[in-house]
């Protein structure tokens, strides 16, 4: 495979960053993540680095060096996640779990396809075009597609941030998985959470990724985020991954030099580790540590 991919995460006008992001690699698969911690519900922080860090290790343990079924995987890896949540939150007496959102995909064998729950948002574009996008799990969203509201005003509505599905809840969260869709040499494959997508129309995601590396078109996006929504900006998050089919192109990742069953992986690493007053770091390590070793039974390791 190569690729180019870049990512980055800002508070915003927030006092904490409750979104999380990153990627991992093998030779033959990528796997992409953004999750955003939902800032109604305490510690949404908490949850987000639980499913980023269960589902990267997951698939670090399936994809030997390619997954059996993205698709699959891709539920069992969310279901996975949603009761890591809720056992951490059952381990620490918590009378609500923290929740979140989340967006992962797979591209493998020239091919995306992808997973979202909530209203953080994929993207696939092409020649500066919206070739396909996840649709929200919100109340607006029920409301655009019944014609009531426009999509353009979304972000403006009061009730945007109205989420009736989510990671962490009481109910199960509700699946949805995309179709496979094959690449062609130039696609950019965006996830991010509402803090980016929210202030900006589709057209204005998609033109900023024809014609800039994705290391200046993607600062560049979060700032023109950042400047519309003002004081109040959300935490702004976006992963953005450029294909190329010519292995032997100079520029980007070519995942041939990786040799077989290592995988290289920057899970979070642009993220600030601030968090809430009601967990301190040492606790969060601790639950972090508790989900890596019960996904570390409940998976052991394949030959």
């Amino acid at each position: 495979m190569k690729f180019s991919i870049f990512q980055e995460s800002r508070t915003g006008g927030r006092k904490y960053n409750q979104d999380r992001v990153g990627y991992v690699f093998s030779r033959e698969a990528l796997f992409m993540i953004v999750a955003d911690g939902m800032g109604g519900h305490l510690n949404g922080e908490v949850a987000a680095q639980i499913t980023v860090d269960y589902m990267g290790r997951k698939f670090q343990q399936e994809a030997k060096p390619a997954l059996a079924s993205p698709l699959s995987f891709l539920s069992d890896a969310v279901n996975g996640a949603h009761q890591a949540i809720l056992g951490h939150a059952e381990k620490h007496g918590m009378l609500e779990s923290p929740r979140t959102t989340v967006v992962a995909a797979i591209i493998q064998k020239g091919a995306a396809c992808w997973v979202h729950v909530g209203d953080s948002r994929v993207y696939l574009l092409r020649d500066g075009q919206v070739v396909s996008k996840t649709l929200d799990h919100s109340h607006v969203q029920q409301l655009v597609q019944k014609g009531i509201v426009r999509e353009e005003a979304v972000s403006s509505h009061p009730d945007r941030n109205k989420i009736f599905n989510c990671l962490g809840a009481h109910i199960p969260p509700r699946i949805e998985l995309s179709a496979k869709h094959a690449l062609k040499t130039g696609d950019t494959l965006l996830l991010c959470s509402d803090g980016l997508w929210g202030p900006l129309p589709p057209r204005q995601l998609a033109s900023a990724f024809m014609n800039e590396p994705l290391a200046k078109a993607v600062p560049a996006i979060m700032s023109q985020a950042e400047q519309r929504a003002g004081k109040d900006a959300d935490n702004v998050t976006a992963l953005a991954m450029t294909w190329n089919e010519d292995e032997s192109a100079a520029e980007g990742i070519s995942t041939l030099t990786l040799p077989p069953g290592e995988f290289n992986s920057q899970m979070d690493a642009s993220n600030p580790a601030a968090q809430g007053a009601d967990l301190s770091d040492d606790d969060i390590e601790k639950a972090i540590s508790e989900i890596r070793n019960a996904l570390a039974k409940s998976n052991p390791p394949r030959g």
